[in-house]
């Protein structure tokens, strides 16, 4: 259904409609600049009701129509009520052109949000893809969402805005960048002091280790922009921290943890569940290679593989090398240069004390050292939560559902980086620009909002956070075998899901 509707605001296509200011009060409020001058004068006169630029007609669809462009070759998603066809734009979107195919027929209002900071600046992107907006009679959201906990969402956001929840801690974020490099400073003065024995080496890695963790989980702050307002130094720092001090592409990382982030858990969209061969893990995933008798390895003994080969392979294996393939695939010579830095400030520092082939060996050693804690830090939040299908749930819902907490401590704090507070962290709209220092202060009313809308909200202590990735994939295994036999009625029951 497409009709001709003369547009309010000129058709300039900005992300602010009328009545609704959430997407960009709060930086006309605080004043601001906009792209460019005529972006400027624009903004003023939509706030006065005025606009001087030639009107413009648009068409009006329903959601029945917008559905329907949710193919790869034909891609039209809604944010804030206006229809957008981001087809073209798709393979030059910074994020990957996957992130846009994930909500091609969907509303993708708050997810938009959530992804941009400048909005004054991704709005200039937008005009030229803009080609309608919903019809009046038609909700600001698909018909089976709801749309009272998406606005009582975006209160608690003003609410969080107005207590300065935003606003970042320098102190805190200068002390993880000092703790960085005074652990790798200190590794290096401990060997140029006492020599490069076996004691010595086996201490230091463990402090490198430290180090390369918490660099890691620094980066992932970088990454999402909750650090410097200006998102060209937190790419700048990222690429610093990821690629100069740990050797790996900002861009890969980036590209898979978007993905991660819009459409968690759900299966093939989020990379961090696409395990290829060596894990069944979800139990819809579970009963259907059963079924179609997919035994890539003996998956009853999967938890197995995963202490022995996912635990201490991920960083100085697969990381290492989904890194490279990125930066081949792309021709991404710059980021060559980042992460080949990496290597060179090694060899200049432990070269001299451990020759070519030991600081090779040591660069492995710590990457064999780090990748457990990375790996339980990154996967006990999800691994054990609701896995399945897209379902084009309200995000909110969507983010809960698959997401868990662990239990706060100072300890738990530190060793995960704030990671212990996964469901604010994923909560729509509040990364990227919340600083993590701050998720336990939101936590209560994070917690209150998902209680009145009957959302589970699931807190537990850091070793049960382990031991449920294990305890998860026996049960993904043994439902593999029941469909795989045909001997479980519920095995096939899942299948249908």
């Amino acid at each position: 259904m497409t009709m001709k509707l003369e547009d309010k605001h000129a058709g300039n296509g900005d992300l602010v409609g009328e009545g609704q200011p959430y997407l960009g009060e709060k930086y006309q409020a605080n004043g601001k600049p906009v792209a460019n001058g005529r972006g400027e004068i624009s903004v003023k006169q939509e706030a006065n009701g005025t606009c001087g630029v030639p009107r413009k007609s648009l068409n009006m669809y329903s959601w029945q129509e917008i559905q329907k462009h949710n193919q790869k070759a034909d891609q039209w998603l809604v944010i804030n009520r206006k229809v957008y066809d981001v087809t073209g734009w798709a393979n030059k979107h910074p994020g990957g052109s996957r992130i846009l195919n994930h909500f091609a027929g969907e509303d993708a209002t708050d997810v938009f949000r959530a992804m941009h900071l400048d909005l004054d600046i991704v709005k200039l992107y937008l005009k030229p893809l803009l080609i309608g907006e919903l019809a009046p009679e038609e909700p600001s959201q698909e018909r089976h969402k709801s749309s009272q906990l998406v606005e009582d969402f975006r209160e608690l956001r003003r609410t969080l805005e107005a207590m300065n929840m935003f606003k970042v801690n320098p102190v805190f974020f200068f002390l993880h960048i000092a703790q960085i490099l005074i652990l790798e400073t200190l590794a290096w003065l401990i060997v140029w002091h006492f020599g490069s024995g076996w004691p010595v080496t086996i201490f230091i890695s463990c402090l490198l280790t430290i180090s390369q963790v918490q660099c890691f989980l620094l980066q992932h702050d970088l990454g999402h922009i909750s650090i410097f307002p200006n998102s060209k130094w937190s790419r700048l720092m990222q690429k610093f921290m990821m690629s100069h001090l740990k050797g790996l592409s900002t861009c890969w990382w980036n590209h898979r943890h978007f993905q991660h982030h819009v459409k968690t858990n759900i299966y093939p969209k989020d990379p961090d569940i696409n395990t290829g061969p060596l894990y069944v893990n979800g139990y819809l995933k579970a009963a259907q290679n059963g079924k179609k008798k997919i035994s890539y390895i003996n998956y009853e003994k999967q938890h197995l593989c995963f202490y022995i080969v996912g635990l201490f392979l991920l960083m100085p294996v697969y990381a290492n090398l989904m890194s490279m393939e990125m930066m081949y695939l792309q021709k991404s010579w710059g980021e060559f240069a980042w992460v080949s830095s990496f290597y060179i400030h090694y060899f200049i520092m432990f070269g001299p004390f451990y020759g070519i082939f030991g600081t090779i060996l040591l660069i492995f050693l710590v990457k064999f050292l780090e990748s457990p804690w990375v790996a339980y830090v990154t996967q006990m939040s999800h691994v054990p939560m609701r896995i399945s299908k897209e379902e084009n749930r309200d995000w909110l819902s969507a983010q809960v559902l698959t997401t868990c907490n662990v239990e706060q401590s100072f300890f738990n704090d530190w060793f995960t980086g704030h990671l212990n507070f996964q469901i604010e962290h994923h909560f729509p709209s509040l990364f990227p620009t919340m600083p993590c220092h701050n998720y336990h202060k939101v936590a209560p009313l994070v917690r209150l909002l998902c209680a009145k809308h009957g959302l589970q909200y699931v807190n537990k202590p850091l070793l049960k956070a382990f031991g449920d990735i294990t305890r998860d994939l026996k049960k993904s295994a043994t439902l593999w075998l029941d469909a795989y036999y045909e001997t479980g009625s519920r095995a096939s029951a899942l299948t249908h899901m």
